[in-house]
Parts: structure tokens; C-alpha cells; sequence
């Protein structure tokens, strides 16, 4: 991870983010514009975004992961790790596709759990999401 750096996503990133999430189509699809109630940061390489994560802070000190997105040829190389890792000392949620393999052995690598799953909760395919828990560190 050397040379990049972690910031807060800013509205003229909008579009770098845009680009971003249309080479991961495993992630969630999200229009950065509509939601500014919610938190988002970018891992910025050479002028380049190359991660994104958003999420919401929830009562009670958790929060729901709502995107974490890596652009692919940035995989492996601990952004999605360090991204989380802003969310440390809370109890996160998130949900993921069933067919997103690859995402949930992240997560759980990660300290998450599967909890749950919503039926057909996904569109465009219709898919199954898969719920998953990280408790807060102590």
C-alpha cells in the first residue's frame, strides 16, 4: 500500500467513483450525489482513486457497510483491509450477493460472520443477500 492514501470522498471524486464501481459490477451500485448523509472514503494512488468504501454510522456505535469497492488490477493488495479498518471498534453489518464467493471469504477473513440472508433481496439479477456481522473489537 505504499504511496496511497486514505481520505474522505469529496463531490468532485463523484465521478472517479462512478468509473470505479462500473469495473466492479460484483459491488453495489450507488449514486454518491443522493446520499450525503453517509460516510464514504477513497483510497487515492497516484492521483488515482483505486477503492471506495461507504457506510452509515448507526445507534449504539455500529455502522452498516453499504459499498466496498477495489478496482480490480488494485486487488490484493490490502485497500479493502485498510478501508475497513476505519470502521474498527464497532459492530458492523453489511450484506453481500450469495454468488459474490470471493467477497464473503473477504469478510470473513476479516472477523466477519454470516448472521442471516434476505430472500431475493438483490435485482438485476435477483439474488439472495447473504447477511454478516463483525462484532466491535474490545
Amino acid at each position: 500500500m505504499s504511496g496511497t492514501r486514505l481520505r474522505k470522498m469529496t463531490p468532485a471524486d463523484a465521478e472517479a467513483v462512478a468509473a470505479l464501481l462500473r469495473l466492479c459490477p460484483e459491488a453495489a451500485q450507488w449514486a454518491p450525489a443522493n446520499d450525503a448523509h453517509l460516510e464514504a472514503c477513497v483510497a487515492e494512488q497516484d492521483g488515482r482513486i483505486t477503492a471506495v468504501a461507504v457506510w452509515q454510522e448507526l445507534p449504539g456505535g455500529e455502522a452498516e457497510l453499504l459499498n466496498l469497492a477495489v478496482h480490480p488490477e488494485a486487488r490484493r493488495r490490502g485497500l479493502g483491509r485498510a478501508l475497513l479498518a476505519l470502521l474498527a471498534g464497532r459492530k458492523v453489518w453489511l450484506e453481500v450477493r450469495e454468488s459474490n464467493q470471493a467477497a464473503i471469504r473477504f469478510y470473513e477473513s476479516q472477523g466477519f460472520r454470516v448472521c442471516g440472508r434476505r430472500r431475493q433481496y438483490y435485482r438485476q439479477p435477483v439474488e439472495d443477500a447473504v447477511l454478516m456481522v463483525r462484532e466491535a473489537e474490545s
